[in-house]
């Protein structure tokens, strides 16, 4: 039987177990998040928190004693509720309690899985390139919810720093192998919430992981350190990327809430991470994880963004690792900024030599012994199956005495990409030539083998696979050459990036931006291994990974560095700030590539473009928005007014006359254009004008001139109105509106692109817009 129709009996096998699983487990209690309206409190209580047990306590099958432990989270600063443990059965008769808005299953989230500084301008080991003395992001906290922290780590190093702030009211929180002195003036507060974790799957194991903030993982060390980490000279994996490390706000503090563990990231420890973390008093939120995309009245990492926006909290979440295909993304609610993935100017060659003379280019951190001089007989996975037939390298799949001695030739997929290479390393294969297919065309990411091996594109795989096939004696060395610098082109969107357009409102144009996240060297835990193999004794202080969480956290130290030089911003000012002077230009001076397809990447890809911090700092315009902005949103979406409320907090919901009147999310104050034009069902335009308001706000000189230019495919007209804006002070705002008329008929339901841009001769405030045609 070949490897397809062994995957479809496995998959078949799985989704049965799942079945019978899930029927066995239908009326099993799970956790439940559970939306209250606050005011409706009955004065007998004192507290919310009574009030909360008590109706725990009145549901049927709730022993006398049983409700305290019952209540898992009791939210109050970003969220109004709580989090209990039920059976279907009692979930559905609180349902129709009183001042209850909803109750809900929870969800489980999952993570989003140097050189950095200097490609955005920020190079200097005491931050000297940044306009804005580091001393005045002494005050900024960045809180970042992820895996923990390993605080043993040069990167939380606080020499030079000054004393914690004193308005700050966080702590370090004792658990295992971690306590109070672990914390410092860089890591000023550590807790971890796994009570959602625990009355799901019972107790933390504590031979496997930490119930502690303690990092047993490393990604959130990594998350946390690439944020705001200390800055580290000679730092490099094994060799690897050697230079000074830091992050991009290295004097802003960080506080870390650990909410993600090995069964993944749930939302009733979300959100309590994130209440807890506005109470504590941070300034800026990093979130590298996410789902699938849920009504946001669902979705605990809206609901909790939301609430810390009210706070005047920027909060920049990934975009998600499901690109290249369409409509992917993850954490799209307008009061977040969702941050896409793209690569540095920095490589790590691994040339693969063939037999027949040729080399092609692949990447590498294999740091060991080189391959001896010569070549070495080179096998497809495929003809060196044990009879499990798989081309994958999957376990269990290889003969080792087809193997032994050889460098094999495996696609990429299915298991993870260093597991391959220590498969083949098991059975006696020398090295590996790890081959990209369809689903990742060019994207190189380099892993820590610990084999030598090579990544190659599908290109130089399809090459190679060729070449092992038809050649009577294959044979194939590989090559490392270390770290170089100065790549071109770059930055380019990495294909494992999530793509718009947005799945929760087409309107609203995501991602905001992209920032390096491929490759990215940043600190690590002892608890892990670089490969982060079970197998993989070797233990190191940083590491090199990628995906859009490393791209996460360079935002959010970016909206640090911008949160210190400009208090006042609001969360949406530094957003906009971001947005509207990305670019979008590589640095050979062509349109950002799309690594997926070769060809220019588009909104949908990179959002408004690549995060520059430098030009960020002075937008000259800013597009600001405030939560009734946020409201009117959340009004255009036909929500009904418990699920506005379970969102907003608020028992008095008003949604402005324009809100309902033009019923159009894509028409709030955003610093981006998403125009969906209505088609018929014979494919004719039908909704032909789409018309959006805008104001800008002055955060230049007092006496400002703008003129505004746009470009727009041949199938749509634009206008604006006024074509000038005259700013006589700081501060002021002034509102223009654009036009978007679709012109002609369409069949191609392919989206097209364009710019509205507003400039003084000296700003550039650049707004992208994408258009569609939908039915």
């Amino acid at each position: 039987m070949g490897s397809s129709g062994i995957q479809w009996i496995r998959l078949l096998f799985l989704y049965c177990i799942a079945v019978l699983v899930g029927c066995c487990a239908a009326e099993a209690p799970q956790t439940y998040v559970v939306h209250v309206s606050k005011y409706h409190m009955p004065s007998v209580f004192e507290n919310h928190e009574q009030w909360y047990a008590s109706t725990v306590k009145s549901l049927q099958g709730v022993e006398e004693k049983e409700e305290e432990k019952k209540i898992l989270y009791s939210y109050d600063q970003v969220f109004h509720g709580f989090a209990t443990k039920l059976s279907r059965a009692q979930a559905e008769a609180l349902e129709s309690v009183d001042g209850i808005l909803g109750v809900y299953p929870e969800i489980v989230y999952e993570l989003h899985t140097t050189r950095s500084p200097t490609f955005l301008g920020l190079d200097g080991n005491d931050g000297s390139a940044w306009s804005v003395s580091d001393q005045a992001v002494d005050a900024v906290v960045v809180g970042v919810l992820d895996t923990g922290a390993w605080p043993e780590s040069p990167s939380f190093s606080d020499d030079g720093m000054s004393p914690v702030p004193s308005q700050w009211k966080g702590e370090c929180e004792v658990g295992t192998r971690f306590n109070a002195s672990h914390c410092n003036k860089k890591l000023i507060g550590a807790r971890f919430f796994c009570k959602g974790y625990e009355a799901a799957l019972g107790p933390v194991n504590e031979i496997k992981e930490y119930r502690s903030p303690r990092d047993q993982d490393g990604h959130g060390t990594h998350t946390a350190s690439t944020a705001a980490g200390s800055s580290v000279p000679d730092a490099s994996l094994m060799g690897y990327a050697k230079g000074n490390a830091r992050g991009m706000a290295v004097r802003a503090r960080v506080a870390v809430y650990k909410v993600c563990w090995a069964a993944g990231c749930f939302s009733s420890d979300i959100l309590a991470g994130l209440d807890r973390a506005v109470q504590d008093g941070v300034h800026v939120l990093s979130l590298s994880l996410g789902g699938g995309a849920v009504p946001y009245y669902r979705d605990g990492i809206a609901l909790g963004a939301f609430g810390a926006m009210e706070k005047g909290i920027f909060v920049s979440c990934s975009a998600g690792n499901s690109g290249p295909d369409p409509m992917t993304l993850a954490n799209v609610a307008p009061w977040i900024t969702t941050i896409g993935a793209s690569t540095l100017d920095r490589d790590f060659p691994a040339p693969v030599s063939l037999g027949n003379g040729a080399s092609y280019d692949g990447v590498s951190l294999y740091s060991g012994k080189g391959l001896p001089a010569g070549q070495f007989p080179l096998i497809y996975a495929v003809n060196a199956s044990n009879g499990n037939t798989s081309n994958l390298c999957l376990e269990n799949t290889l003969d080792p005495k087809l193997v032994m001695g050889k460098i094999v030739l495996c696609d990429r997929g299915i298991s993870a990409r260093v597991e391959k290479g220590n498969v083949v390393r098991s059975v006696g294969g020398v090295g590996m030539i790890l081959a990209n297919t369809a689903a990742n065309g060019e994207e190189l990411v380099a892993d820590s083998h610990l084999l030598p091996a090579s990544a190659v594109g599908k290109k130089y795989g399809d090459l190679i696979r060729n070449y092992v096939v038809t050649s009577p004696n294959p044979m194939a060395t590989i090559k490392f050459k270390g770290t170089v610098l100065g790549i071109k082109p770059s930055p380019v969107v990495a294909a494992f990036s999530s793509r718009g357009p947005n799945p929760m409102a087409p309107q609203i144009l995501k991602p905001d931006v992209v920032a390096p996240g491929v490759n990215i060297l940043a600190a690590w835990t002892a608890a892990a291994a670089p490969s982060e193999l079970k197998g993989d004794k070797r233990r190191v202080k940083f590491n090199i990974i990628s995906g859009t969480s490393m791209s996460c956290p360079h935002v959010s130290g970016v909206a640090a560095l911008l949160k210190g030089a400009r208090p006042e911003w609001s969360p949406a000012a530094i957003r906009s700030a971001l947005m509207t002077t990305a670019y979008t230009v590589d640095n050979s001076g062509k349109p950002l590539l799309d690594v997926a397809t070769g060809a220019p990447s588009t909104a949908f890809d990179h959002g408004a473009g690549h995060v520059s911090p430098q030009k960020a700092l002075n937008p000259g315009l800013v597009y600001d928005m405030g939560v009734q902005d946020y409201v009117d949103f959340l009004c255009t979406l036909s929500y009904t007014p418990e699920q506005i409320q379970m969102v907003t907090k608020s028992a008095n919901v008003t949604c402005s006359r324009k809100a309902l009147a033009n019923r159009n999310p894509g028409d709030i104050n955003y610093p981006s254009f998403s125009v969906v034009f209505g088609v018929n069902e014979d494919g004719k335009s039908s909704g032909t004008v789409v018309k959006y308001r805008r104001t800008l706000t002055n955060v230049g000189p007092s006496a400002s001139k703008y003129s505004v230019a746009f470009s727009a495919p041949a199938t749509v007209a634009v206008s604006v109105k006024p074509r000038t804006l005259y700013f006589r002070q700081v501060n002021q705002k002034l509102s223009y509106t654009v036009t978007f008329v679709s012109k002609a008929v369409t069949t191609s339901r392919l989206a097209s692109f364009g710019t509205v841009i507003w400039t003084d001769g000296v700003h550039k405030v650049r707004s992208p817009v994408a258009y569609s045609w939908q039915s």
